[in-house]
């Protein structure tokens, strides 16, 4: 596999062409942002972690039929994955409330409530990411219904398969956010990337956080967290 051209330059990741037209190189920096962007900093070996992390989830989706973009993990900082046409939409699943959610809707942090939320957000930087729902999404031409119907159904079946995942290795999956993709052929997958930049994640027995709230709430040892979640997801394949 030829890597090529430079075809994106992103806050915490590259993309770069291949010598195949349908596939492109992600490369993961050593760079972190919260706050769109506002806070930003470079961590030694954050690139390096984040991609273990990522790699190794979306090979576990894979393996229990979850399509991605994810093809295979080519060095510590690089995957090769499809090419895709990016649905400017995430999908915010929260098994608890925490973070910017639990204080827009004034409530304590960690709450959890009777049933998993869904949120939708615009994924536009220049507007701040907004929260939009199902029929703003199908007038604005971001996703059909058909569209919104798989992305529901997919942040579902992730949701069950990485919470029970993550429990078995003593991590509480908090809450993730998921971007997707279409391929050639029109087909709706999962992705950019999982991990502890896009999921929270606090350890089952002392809540500890293991995710980017290290960097956003200045608690430190980031990539130490990151490394941690890593360990454990290890150990339980063994």
């Amino acid at each position: 596999m030829e890597k090529r051209e430079l075809l994106f330059d992103g806050n915490e990741k590259q993309v770069f062409a291949t010598d195949d037209p349908e596939l492109v190189i992600f490369r993961f920096k050593d760079v972190i942002t919260a706050y769109n962007n506002v806070k930003r900093a470079r961590v030694a070996r954050k690139g390096i972690v984040s991609n273990a992390v990522s790699s190794l989830l979306f090979e576990y989706l894979r393996d229990k039929g979850v399509h991605t973009h994810f093809v295979s993990k080519l060095s510590e900082r690089e995957q090769l994955c499809h090419k895709i046409c990016i649905i400017p939409i995430e999908l915010i699943v929260r098994n608890r409330f925490a973070g910017e959610e639990a204080l827009r809707l004034g409530i304590e942090d960690g709450f959890t409530p009777p049933r998993t939320v869904y949120n939708l957000r615009y994924n536009n930087t220049a507007l701040g990411n907004p929260l939009i729902n199902d029929s703003e999404a199908e007038a604005l031409g971001i996703a059909s219904e058909e569209d919104l119907k798989i992305i529901y159904a997919t942040g579902a079946r992730i949701n069950s398969l990485l919470s029970e995942l993550f429990r078995k290795a003593g991590i509480e999956l908090i809450d993730f956010k998921l971007e997707f993709g279409r391929l050639k052929g029109g087909a709706v997958v999962v992705s950019d990337e999982i991990s502890p930049d896009t999921c929270r994640l606090w350890d089952q027995s002392t809540g500890e956080r293991l995710d980017k709230d290290r960097f956003r709430f200045d608690l430190g040892s980031v990539v130490a967290s990151y490394q941690i979640v890593y360990d454990k997801l290890i150990k339980i394949q063994e």
